[in-house]
């Protein structure tokens, strides 16, 4: 892993890498979305066929009951027990995130009151990434959230649906189970098709056509947030070596263009690092992703000062940051940032998969404006506004004033309609009564 001076060129450098354009993955992502829009069905087939080996002719586009019952045999009662500890949490979390209703008035009489509603989303589509190996706890992160909000149609799509996939679904009590992945199942959701009925959001992370091709079907059906190559950032000053080590491995292994970097003012400590992960990663299978991203993409950064090196995570945006240390004074620094893990015992993997808080995070810099999944992306927040004659008359003049600043004259028209000759009564009534 290469060790680097963090001057301006370098960040830089990084920062132009992470903002450029994906064209040839919005090529692809665009054919195919164009293809299943047009033939529907047959085309997702065929791309499923060709892209992922799946023949849905054969074994069906859904994931029938039968196989979802039976994978949860077929799976250790050790497995069942994590992901029922791992539910719990992230259930607990979601319920937490639920936006609130409420009503607010404004004046003393209760003339004006504006209140806010909260509803679900009617249809959400749950991707799953399933390229080694299918993401049990990402089904986790995007439906415990859906069903905490009360989302009543939820659809997942994974290409290679494994038992342990099946079995947390059946778990979690979700029967609509799309056999299909990469940029078909997207535009299949976004646009549906004829055995596959549209959502009205997409969520869940998936490779870069997956993410091309979610932003290109973003205009017609909401989705989440695009969601690149995993980042990981450890800012340490000191620290140990071979937890930081394994922090930024953990989260290399994910692709082989994820970005993992220690952010340092320490050369000590970069050398220190730099070897362990050497040792830790000779440990790793030949053909484990982390390899090459720790090569090509990952580095550790030597920063002049601890203050550039907060502004640099700043400005970087981490979808996961570390402090090594539980009472870390550099948190009060960090303003963006996914998720950030304190205490030298704040393996980043915890978060992945069992402390509650979502893995479904931002990247590629979007943490500077949101962030990860939560319930408030699978609900609408409806906004109630009741009047009485004598709120009405109190607001009324100065609507039409700025009305009339506007050019608008229909709308103070429609505000000056409304206004009586007569002195309000002493019994108020709510206009329209």
């Amino acid at each position: 892993m290469r060790i680097l001076k963090l001057t301006s060129a370098v960040e830089k450098n990084l920062l132009r890498a992470r903002h450029e354009r994906d064209l040839e993955a919005e090529r692809v992502a665009a054919g195919i979305i164009g293809d299943v829009r047009k033939r529907g069905d047959v085309a997702l087939a065929a791309w499923a066929k060709k892209l992922d080996g799946v023949d849905l002719r054969r074994c069906g586009v859904w994931v029938s009951q039968d196989e979802i019952n039976a994978a949860r045999k077929q799976v250790r009662p050790d497995f069942l027990r994590a992901i029922r500890h791992a539910a719990a949490n992230i259930r607990q979390i979601a319920e937490k995130q639920l936006p609130q209703e409420w009503i607010v008035c404004l004046d003393r009489d209760h003339g004006i009151c504006v209140s806010q509603l909260v509803r679900p989303i009617d249809a959400v589509g749950c991707y799953i990434p399933g390229g080694r190996f299918a993401l049990v706890s990402t089904l986790l992160m995007t439906v415990i959230p859906a069903q905490v909000a009360g989302v009543k149609r939820i659809a997942i799509a994974c290409p290679k649906p494994n038992a342990e996939l099946l079995a947390a679904a059946h778990l979690l009590g979700v029967s609509h189970i799309l056999r299909a992945g990469g940029a078909q199942a997207i535009a299949a959701l976004a646009y549906g098709t004829r055995n596959i009925a549209r959502v009205d959001k997409i969520c869940g992370p998936g490779n870069r056509f997956v993410t091309a091709a979610k932003q290109l079907v973003s205009s017609d059906c909401a989705i989440d947030l695009p969601a690149g190559p995993t980042e990981a950032i450890v800012l340490a000053s000191n620290g140990k070596p071979k937890f930081i080590a394994a922090d930024l491995l953990a989260q290399a292994e994910h692709a082989p263009d994820a970005g993992s970097f220690l952010v340092t003012t320490s050369p000590e400590l970069a050398r220190a690092v730099q070897a362990q992960i050497e040792m830790q990663l000779a440990k790793l299978p030949p053909d484990n992703p982390a390899h090459s991203s720790m090569r090509n993409t990952g580095a550790i950064l030597l920063a002049p000062s601890l203050a550039a090196a907060c502004e640099f995570t700043n400005r970087f945006a981490p979808e996961h940051l570390s402090l090594p240390y539980s009472q870390d004074p550099v948190l009060k620094n960090i303003t963006s940032a996914g998720t950030v893990f304190l205490g030298f015992l704040g393996a980043q993997p915890l978060g992945d998969y069992i402390t509650g808080s979502n893995h479904v995070l931002p990247t590629g810099g979007w943490a500077r404006t949101r962030g990860g999944l939560s319930t408030a992306d699978f609900v609408k927040c409806v906004t109630v506004q009741t009047f009485t004659r004598r709120g009405f008359e109190s607001v009324a003049p100065d609507a039409i004033t700025l009305a009339r600043a506007e050019g608008l004259l229909a709308h103070a028209n429609a505000v000056k309609i409304r206004m009586s000759r007569k002195p309000p009564m002493k019994k108020d009534v709510e206009v329209g009564q």
